[in-house]
């Protein structure tokens, strides 16, 4: 095995001296990894290594790049001398693609992107992206996925609205549990069942899945009223009310359909129909009903109207 020895034999003690410094040791071997520096030193310090053309230049932008970048390093612009470096080499951001999104703005998702002219795909945070974009009212998850060189993938999935819930002056969609989605903005949100008071998101579910039992009678209601958090008014769309009761309200709702289908019930001249006696229903007249209902009993047929026996002589 060859090895560089210095101090062996004639002349020992005296070796190479690059830049001046002796390397002459007695029996000295240099480990292997060190060989080749040691020689190109001992060739540059002799004079025997030519520096290549253009080396001066070459080391003075080294110097200045690496200059810069650790100046970028102590302000924290690291990343936006990435991006711009990336960015104008061909990563810049320019095809976006939003796909899930039913009620949420497109124009909502880009502003949640926090992109501009020269954002690069490579330095893009997309699971910051992810987090804004999953602040949206209507959005439950949200992925952001880079496809190089320049494109942007967004996929989501929305909240399921179930019912517009009325308390007061304010309207809002909610879910199935009850949790408010977004303030009602129309559109296809009109479709959904109306329920009116406090408390009805928590009872709403079971009682509308009881009313939808009869598709005739459901297609017909126009408002769920929770009546103090214990009972519930169906609001027809003929301007009916129906009071039911507190408890047993699904024998209620059975016998209510009953009576409409047999005498027709709920297409009478009436303004409601109020069930919360067990043993008796109650019907109300609108207005025009009563007053002709009063002058047809105020009215006396003239043939009832008794007259004197004649006096014969």
């Amino acid at each position: 095995m060859s090895a560089l020895r210095w101090g062996q034999g004639k002349g020992a003690g005296v070796g190479p001296a690059p830049f001046g410094l002796s390397l002459s040791f007695d029996h000295f071997v240099l480990p292997r990894m060190l060989r080749r520096p040691a020689r190109l030193l001992t060739r540059l310090g002799g004079g025997e290594f030519t520096a290549p053309p253009f080396s001066a230049a070459i080391l003075s932008a080294v110097l200045i790049a690496s200059s810069s970048a650790y100046g970028a390093y102590l302000g924290g612009q690291v990343d936006g001398v990435v991006q711009g470096i990336t960015a104008r080499t061909g990563f810049a951001v320019d095809q976006i693609k939003v796909v899930g999104n039913h009620e949420t703005s497109e124009i909502d998702i880009l502003d949640r992107l926090e992109l501009d002219g020269w954002t690069s795909l490579i330095g893009f945070d997309a699971e910051a992206a992810r987090e804004r974009i999953r602040t949206l009212p209507w959005v439950e998850v949200a992925a952001v996925r880079k496809v190089y060189p320049h494109t942007l993938e967004v996929r989501v999935e929305e909240r399921e609205p179930f019912a517009l819930w009325q308390q007061g002056d304010s309207l809002s969609v909610i879910e199935r549990d009850g949790q408010v989605i977004a303030p009602f903005s129309g559109g296809k949100q009109a479709l959904l069942p109306l329920i009116i008071g406090t408390g009805a998101p928590a009872k709403a579910p079971d009682f509308l899945a009881e009313v939808r039992r009869y598709p005739e009678l459901a297609a017909r209601v126009k408002g769920y009223i929770r009546i103090g958090e214990r009972r519930w008014d169906l609001r027809l769309e003929n301007g009916i009310t129906v009071k039911l009761p507190e408890d047993g309200e699904d024998q209620a709702i059975a016998g209510l359909v009953r009576m409409d289908h047999d005498n027709g019930l709920l297409s009478r001249d009436i303004a409601a129909v109020d069930m919360r006696l067990s043993d008796r229903l109650v019907v109300q007249l609108t207005p025009e009903a009563a007053t002709q209902r009063e002058a047809a009993l105020n009215e006396k047929p003239k043939s009832l109207t008794k007259r004197k026996p004649e006096t014969k002589i």
